[in-house]
């Protein structure tokens, strides 16, 4: 990922407070609810390590093949079919798919990274003069769209349209399918990271 070590510090607070806050709810909840709690802090925890600025650390050859394999793997488990979960809502498989994605995605920028110029282990790189996009601008493309549609959808479940029956609440078990207000602002914080980590390979 290029730009500046100040943008890669901020998305490593972002990304590792999520992440941190992710791995408290594990412990808590319904069968389906730890599962998506361990996605989600292992997303925050691992975009937080990618997003080091490169000076930070001694980047070896092979860390954005450990990269690659460990989001490989995670992306191939939210895939896999949901054993012992028949109480698990749409929206928890939904949000099992996103998981596989944004794996997939964080796959997709470790390889672009390990083949561009600049090389390195996936962190924030300086943005030079001649620059050249590390990636597929297609595929960037559509994951930026992914993503930002992603981060709207969000803010909608934070701030909900007003209730169509007076006292109901406005979603009626969106508490229970998407979380709490904090669990959801932390899963945009976590789309919004992923959307700026695009934005700058």
């Amino acid at each position: 990922m290029h730009g500046p070590p100040l943008i890669g510090w901020g998305l490593v607070a972002l990304c590792a407070a999520a992440g941190i806050y992710c791995l408290s709810r594990t412990r808590t909840g319904a069968a389906g609810e730890r599962r998506a709690a361990r996605g989600d802090a292992l997303m925050g925890l691992g975009m937080a390590a990618m997003a080091v600025p490169t000076g930070a650390l001694d980047a070896q050859p092979w860390g954005t093949a450990a990269f690659a394999a460990v989001f490989g793997a995670v992306g191939l488990h939210a895939l896999a079919p949901a054993r012992g979960r028949a109480e698990a809502s749409r929206a928890h498989d939904g949000h099992q798919l996103h998981h596989a994605v944004g794996a997939f995605a964080m796959v997709y920028m470790a390889l672009a990274m390990a083949h561009s110029p600049t090389g390195g282990h996936g962190g924030v790189h300086h943005l030079g003069a001649g620059h050249e996009p590390a990636g597929t601008p297609l595929l960037t493309g559509v994951l930026l769209v992914y993503f930002a549609v992603y981060v709207v959808r969000a803010v909608a479940r934070i701030v909900p349209a007003p209730a169509m029956v007076p006292g109901e609440p406005p979603w009626p078990g969106s508490e229970r399918a998407y979380g709490s207000g904090l669990t959801q602002a932390c899963r945009l914080s976590m789309g919004i990271g992923m959307l700026a980590m695009l934005l700058t390979m």
